[in-house]
C-alpha cells in the first residue's frame, strides 16, 4: 500500500501523511485487524520541483513542495474473503492508497531450509554420478560457498484491480476463490569435494 502526501510546507506535508496513515489503520481495525498489522516498509521525504520555460526559452525549476511517500504492508493468512474485506476497507480511505497484492509463505525460513537441504542432496548426488562416470571416488567435502542473501519468496500470481474498480467496491465486497500459483524459488551454492 503506497501513500503520498504533498505540501509546500514540510510540517503540513507531515501532518497530511499522518492523517493518511490514520485512515487505513482506522478502516482496517474496523474490520478486525490489529493496529499493529499495518507495517511500514519504506518512509521517504523528498523535495519536488516543477519545470517551466522562462521568457528566454530556458528551462527552470521551481520548488513545488515536500513529498512524503509511505509504503505499508498488511500481512495475514491466505483468506480471499479477508482480502476482499481489506480491499473494500482500503477503498473507503480518503487517502486513496495505491495497492499491490502479493502472495508469500508464512514461514520463509522453513522454505529456505528445505531448499538448502535439497540443494545439498542434489549436489552430492551429481558429484557422485560424475565421479562414477569418470572412474574416480568422491572424497571429503572441502568447502561450501553460499551467499546467504535473503530469498524473495513470492508467488508469481498477480491479483490486480483497476483503481476505478477499487473505488466502486462495496464495503462488503464479494470474494472470488482463487488459488495462487506455487512459489518458485532458486538459490545457488557451490560444493567442492576432493577426488580420490
Amino acid at each position: 500500500m503506497k501513500l503520498e502526501a504533498k505540501d509546500k510546507e514540510y510540517d503540513k506535508a507531515m501532518e497530511l501523511a499522518a492523517k493518511q496513515l490514520e485512515q487505513p489503520n482506522t478502516s482496517l481495525t474496523a474490520i478486525g485487524f490489529e493496529k499493529e498489522s499495518v507495517k511500514t516498509t519504506n518512509f521517504h521525504v523528498d523535495t519536488d520541483y516543477d519545470s517551466y520555460k522562462d521568457k528566454l526559452g530556458n528551462y527552470q525549476r521551481e520548488f513545488s513542495g515536500f513529498v512524503c511517500r509511505h509504503n505499508l504492508k498488511l500481512s495475514f493468512d491466505f483468506d480471499m474473503k479477508r482480502l476482499s474485506q481489506a480491499l473494500a476497507a482500503s477503498a473507503t480511505c480518503l487517502a486513496q492508497p495505491e495497492l499491490s497484492i502479493a502472495f508469500t509463505v508464512k514461514d520463509p525460513t522453513a522454505v529456505n531450509d528445505a531448499l538448502l537441504r535439497e540443494a545439498t542432496i542434489n549436489a552430492k548426488k551429481k558429484a557422485e554420478l560424475l565421479c562414477e562416470a569418470s572412474g574416480v571416488t568422491l572424497g571429503q567435502l572441502l568447502t561450501i560457498d553460499y551467499n546467504w542473501g535473503e530469498l524473495n519468496i513470492y508467488s508469481d500470481t498477480r491479483y490486480d484491480m483497476a483503481e476505478d474498480c477499487l473505488m466502486a467496491l462495496p464495503t462488503s465486497a464479494t470474494s472470488i476463490d482463487i488459488e495462487p500459483d506455487d512459489i518458485d524459488v532458486r538459490d545457488t551454492a557451490t560444493f567442492v569435494w576432493e577426488i580420490i
